[in-house]
């Protein structure tokens, strides 16, 4: 069975939450066994990134940049690759989410930060404010195009 985990960043309004439940629900429907974890709750612990077959990474749009938890994750993937030589934490599909209020800018981080965990499959996801049903359903489709995407690994 794949294991998937839903990475996301969600505190005021909710809505990067709503889409990570969303993709979640297409990663399940897929038949993947789903982890969900909000960084705004704890700091996510790298070291059990290799037990993943891939992931979804979701975060508000912080002033055009990811939320901290997001880019401490990343830190702490860098050092546990580089430095430190743990074993599988590269070559995992993964797909982005992103919630903003008007601009939006925060997927070309997005896209260009976290290129180093595998290949992007499919488009991210945005959402300005709360999710409409379309986007919803946008990101479950995009939670069932990852869960195949994992299954032909």
């Amino acid at each position: 069975m794949v294991k998937a985990l839903v990475l996301y960043h969600s505190q005021e309004f909710g809505n990067t939450k709503e889409m990570a439940e969303a993709i979640t629900e297409g990663l399940q429907a897929a038949g993947c066994e789903t982890t969900i974890f909000n960084t705004n709750e704890g700091r996510f612990n790298v070291a059990e990134f290799p037990q993943f077959d891939c992931v979804a990474f979701g975060s508000p749009d912080y002033f055009s940049y990811v939320a901290g938890g997001l880019k401490t994750f990343m830190d702490d993937h860098y050092i546990q690759d580089v430095r430190k030589g743990l074993k599988n934490l590269k070559g995992k599909p993964y797909v982005l989410f992103y919630s903003h209020g008007g601009g939006g800018r925060v997927k070309d981080v997005m896209t260009s930060l976290f290129k180093r965990v595998g290949t992007m499959v499919g488009e991210p996801v945005g959402s300005q404010g709360k999710p409409s049903p379309q986007v919803r359903e946008k990101c479950r489709a995009l939670g069932r195009e990852l869960a195949e995407a994992a299954s032909k690994k």
